[in-house]
């Protein structure tokens, strides 16, 4: 799944993304808020982490245009400024969850799954579909309780599928979410890559609808 990461402190940026990397996330990382907003704007993700001390274009505004324009991705907020009154603002502005500084990466990874999952209607973080089973927090995927080795991209594909699940997800929404906006690959890239996923898992969890893109349905072999 694909986050962007709205952080001007270097540090804390380099940070957030690499442990968002290591728990298979695609991360898409800015450091002002107006690139911010033309990024949220014009791309999908699957979930923002946003601070609200952003240059050129505070958070808060960022968030409040995204919203006016009719965008829904799910935003966790970051601040420094942790009084109640901003609280308030954020939620009011249309943010899903807000978490001041200094935080712990465990907990920052922990809300943004929540996040989404309430964005996709999904209650837990362990997932079943068929005989499959994925945990979000181990980043396993077990087929009839025996445990699957998967790539990190294999396991995106797995992921927002199942996190998708009863949804028809076109090529173009699962390519951004494998590899990223605008990453270079071969055209039938993401078709291989489903079709090793298929392999691995041994079974037909994943259809194509042809003309429309894949879903996860109940299926097993």
């Amino acid at each position: 799944m694909c986050i962007l990461l709205a952080e001007d402190d270097r540090r804390i940026a380099a940070d957030v993304a690499k442990a968002l990397r290591a728990n298979g996330y695609v991360v898409e990382a800015v450091a002002d808020g107006e690139e911010a907003w033309f990024r949220g704007d014009t791309e999908d993700y699957a979930a923002i982490v946003l601070d609200l001390g952003l240059p050129k274009m505070d958070g808060l505004s960022v968030l409040k245009r995204w919203r006016a324009g009719g965008r829904r991705t799910p935003v966790l907020i970051l601040t420094a400024r942790g009084s109640w009154a901003e609280r308030v603002d954020g939620i009011d502005a249309g943010a899903d969850d807000y978490l001041p500084k200094p935080f712990q990466i465990e907990e920052l990874l922990s809300r943004l799954r929540a996040i989404i999952r309430r964005a996709s209607g999904q209650a837990s973080s362990v997932l079943s579909a068929g005989d499959v089973t994925l945990d979000e927090r181990q980043m396993k995927v077990s087929v009839r309780g025996v445990p699957i080795a998967l790539s990190p991209l294999e396991y995106r594909v797995i992921a927002y599928l199942m996190m998708h699940r009863g949804r028809i997800v076109p090529p173009s929404e699962l390519d951004e979410n494998v590899y990223g906006h605008g990453e270079d690959h071969g055209s039938n890239a993401l078709e291989v890559l489903v079709g090793r996923v298929r392999r691995k898992l041994g079974t037909d969890l994943i259809e194509t609808r042809r003309g429309f893109g894949y879903t996860v349905g109940e299926a097993s072999s």
